[in-house]
C-alpha cells in the first residue's frame, strides 16, 4: 500500500528516486507550474526550455523525464503534464491536479519513493494530489504468480511512498486534507480491487464476508440475510435473480451510525457477482467483463466504511444487493412473475434485465428506515453508455434540485456525471397485463426506463437518485490518469461527497 506524507524538506536535500513537477502548456510553449521554482532554478532558470527541447509541450498526461541537475539527491526529474495553463491568478483545477499526479505515480512504478512538487494553493490542492497520486500508483496483482508479491503490469511495483513538498505538515487543514485523501484512495482501491476479483472467488457469500470483516475492523453495524432469511422476508425480486445459481444470494446491510448526526443518508448498490443474463444468456463478448456488473456494491461498501473512517457526522446505511445471475433449471425464466419485497409483482419479460430487480428489493428496504436521500448506484444499462460513453455516468432523481446537487458533487470531485430525466410518458410501457409493472419497456430511452422502474420502489415522500455507472465502472482501454485499466471504483469520491454535503446540512 502506497504511503502518504507531507513535508517541509528542500527538493535537492531530499533523498528520493525521483521529484515530480508540473509544466503547463503555454501560448508561446511548455510553462514550469508553482511549486518547482527550486528546481527551475537548479537549470539556471531554464527548465522550460530544457523540456521543451526534449518534445515536452505541457500537454494534460504527458510524462517527460531527465536526469537531475547537480547537487540534488534524486537522480530524477519528471515532468508531467498539467494542460492549458490557467489565467492569471486562477490558479489549477483540482482535478488537472489529481490526474497529474496520478499519471506521475504510474510513471514511477517501480520506484520506492518520490517527491511530487506540484502546484499546492491550498489545502484542497494538497488533498487532490495526493489522492491522485494514490490512486494512480494502484495495481492488481493477487493472481499473478507469487501471489501478494508480484508485481504489477511490466514487472514493475507500484510507487511504495509519495511525499508531497511545498505543504504545511502541521497546519490542521493540510492533514485533515491528507488523511481525507488517504481513506478515500484506499477505499476506492479496495472498491476496484472488489470489482477485478474474478467471480469464481467472489460470489454473494464471499462479498458479504468481506463486507463483515470490514464492519468489524471499522466499528459498522452489519447485518447479512441469507438465501433463507431473504425467503421469509419476501424479498422475491433478489432470489428470483439467484435463483439459477448454485452460489445463493444475500443482502447486506452495513450500517454507520454516530451521536453526532442529524440526517441519514442512505446507500444502496447493485451487486451481481456475475451476470451471464441468465436465460435470456448474454451473446458471446459480452461475457467476458460481467465479473464488473457488482460495482455498484463495491462503490456502498467502500463509500460507507470510508465515512466511519473519516467520521463524518451523519448516518450513512450502505445495502449491497448481492446476486449472481445463471441459467439453469431452477432460473427464472422469461415470463414468470415474482413478487418483490415491497408487495407488488413483477412480470419478467428478460432476465438480462436483473439488476433493477434486486435493486427493488433494496430500495424497498431502505425506504422502510425512512431516511433523508437514498442514492442507488448501479451498472445498470448499456442503454446508458450509448447516450453518455465510456466515462460519463448518469443521474436520474426523483427531485429536480437534488439531481443537480449530485451532479455537481461528482463534478466537485472529479467524476464525470450528467443529470438525465425521467419522462414519463416511458413508464407506460411497462404496463403489463399479468402483473403490477414488468421489467421492461420501451427499447429506446432504456437506461430511462430503467430508472422509471426503480423509482416504484421508494418510499413516499422519500429524496432519491440514481447513478447508472455503467460506462465509467469498468475500464476495457489502457489508464489514463489516475485511472488503471479494469475496474476504476466509479461513484466513491461522489457518494463520500454526498455524505460530506449531508452531514454539513448542505445537501437538499
Amino acid at each position: 500500500m502506497t504511503a502518504l506524507t507531507l513535508s517541509t524538506a528542500g527538493a535537492p536535500g531530499l533523498r528520493a528516486d525521483a521529484i515530480v513537477v508540473g509544466v503547463a502548456k503555454g501560448t508561446k510553449g511548455p510553462v514550469v507550474a508553482p511549486g518547482a521554482e527550486a528546481v527551475d532554478k537548479a537549470y539556471d532558470g531554464k527548465l522550460a526550455d530544457v523540456l521543451e527541447t526534449l518534445g515536452a509541450s505541457g500537454a494534460e498526461g504527458e510524462v517527460t523525464k531527465l536526469p537531475a541537475p547537480a547537487g540534488f539527491k534524486a537522480p530524477l526529474v519528471l515532468a508531467v503534464g498539467l494542460g492549458a495553463e490557467p489565467e492569471k491568478d486562477a490558479g489549477y483545477d483540482g482535478e488537472a491536479l489529481r490526474r497529474a499526479a496520478g499519471v506521475a505515480a504510474r510513471a514511477l512504478a517501480g520506484s520506492k519513493k518520490a517527491a511530487f512538487l506540484l502546484p499546492l494553493t491550498d489545502a484542497a490542492d494538497a488533498g487532490a494530489v495526493g489522492e491522485g497520486a494514490l490512486l494512480g500508483a494502484y495495481s492488481f496483482d493477487t493472481y499473478k504468480e507469487n501471489g501478494k508479491d508480484a508485481k504489477s503490469a511490466g514487472g514493475k511495483a507500484p510507487l511504495a511512498d509519495v511525499v508531497l513538498l511545498g505543504g504545511k505538515p502541521r497546519d490542521r487543514a493540510y492533514k485533515a486534507a491528507i488523511e481525507r485523501a488517504t481513506a478515500v484512495a484506499e477505499e476506492l482501491n479496495r472498491a476496484r480491487d472488489l470489482v477485478n476479483t474474478p467471480p469464481n472467488d467472489l460470489n454473494p457469500a464471499a462479498f458479504a464476508a468481506i463486507a463483515q470483516d470490514a464492519a468489524k475492523a471499522h466499528g459498522l453495524k452489519v447485518q447479512v440475510l441469507d438465501e433463507k432469511a431473504l425467503a421469509k422476508g419476501g424479498y422475491g425480486g433478489i432470489l428470483g435473480v439467484g435463483s439459477g445459481s448454485a452460489s445463493a444470494p444475500r443482502l447486506v446491510k452495513l450500517s454507520y451510525t454516530t451521536s453526532k448526526a442529524k440526517k441519514h443518508l442512505a446507500l444502496v448498490g447493485k451487486g451481481i457477482t456475475y451476470d451471464s443474463g441468465g436465460i435470456s444468456l448474454k451473446p458471446a463478448g459480452h461475457n467476458e467483463t460481467m465479473k464488473c456488473d457488482m460495482s455498484g456494491a463495491a462503490a456502498v461498501f467502500a463509500a460507507v466504511v470510508a465515512a466511519a473512517r473519516l467520521g463524518l457526522e451523519v448516518n450513512v446505511t450502505g445495502w449491497l444487493a448481492l446476486a449472481e445471475n445463471m441459467p439453469s433449471g431452477s432460473a427464472t425464466r422469461p415470463g414468470d412473475v415474482l413478487r418483490m419485497f415491497s408487495g407488488k409483482t413483477v412480470e419478467v419479460l428478460n432476465t438480462d434485465a436483473e439488476g433493477r430487480l434486486v435493486l427493488a428489493d433494496a430500495l424497498w428496504a431502505a425506504s422502510q428506515e425512512k431516511p433523508d436521500a437514498i442514492v442507488d448506484v448501479a451498472t445498470l444499462t448499456g442503454a446508458m453508455v450509448l447516450a453518455l460513453g465510456n466515462r460519463t455516468f448518469g443521474v436520474m432523481a426523483n427531485d429536480e434540485a437534488f439531481r443537480t446537487a449530485v451532479h455537481e458533487a461528482a463534478e466537485e470531485v472529479g467524476e464525470e456525471a450528467w443529470p438525465m430525466p425521467l419522462p414519463e410518458h416511458l413508464r407506460k410501457g411497462m404496463d403489463s397485463p399479468v402483473a403490477d409493472i414488468a421489467n421492461m419497456g420501451e427499447r429506446m430511452g432504456g437506461g430511462l426506463v430503467a430508472g422509471l422502474f426503480l423509482r416504484e420502489f421508494i418510499g413516499d415522500g422519500i429524496t432519491w437518485a440514481h447513478l447508472d455507472i455503467a460506462g465509467p465502472a469498468f475500464n476495457e482501454q489502457g489508464p489514463f490518469g489516475y485511472t488503471p485499466k479494469g475496474g476504476t471504483g466509479s461513484a466513491v469520491r461522489t457518494l463520500v461527497r454526498l455524505a460530506e454535503l449531508t452531514a454539513s446540512g448542505d445537501l437538499g
